[in-house]
């Protein structure tokens, strides 16, 4: 019965661990959709909503595939968005020392994104553009 119950809590253990600490950044969501909402703004400044640290972040469209998310990080990320079924959002994930810390879903509310041809920002190139329909 003992090593019944260890087992039990080693797996409980491994599957809590799964995202290591990645975390749904709801505040900064909610601050790009007040950027979006104003119809005068043409690009969203990344680095000025974020009080993390991150030195890459990726934007990606609808649609995207678990398996093209993973190629562009570099790492496992297990995308709780489910955006490859989704065409209603975009999904911006963060990246720190090779892991990935956070990511947004960003509503489109009527507008496309681009994080230009590289795909992805980072700190010193940290503009999101807006595309309005």
């Amino acid at each position: 019965m003992k090593k019944i119950s260890v087992c039990a809590l080693l797996l409980l253990l491994l599957v809590g661990c799964s995202q290591n600490d990645v975390q749904h950044n709801t505040a900064l969501e909610e601050s790009i959709y007040s950027v979006v909402g104003d119809k005068n703004q043409s690009q969203i400044n990344i680095k000025s909503l974020t009080d993390f640290d991150w030195y890459e972040a990726f934007l990606f469209t609808p649609y995207s595939t678990q398996e093209s998310i993973e190629e562009q990080l570099g790492t496992d990320f297990n995308d709780p968005s489910n955006i490859d079924m989704r065409d209603d959002i975009y999904l911006l994930v963060f990246l720190h020392k090779d892991k990935v810390v956070q990511y947004a879903e960003i509503k489109r509310q009527g507008a496309d994104f681009s994080a230009g041809e590289k795909g992805y920002i980072t700190p010193s190139d940290h503009v999101i553009r807006i595309e309005r329909h």
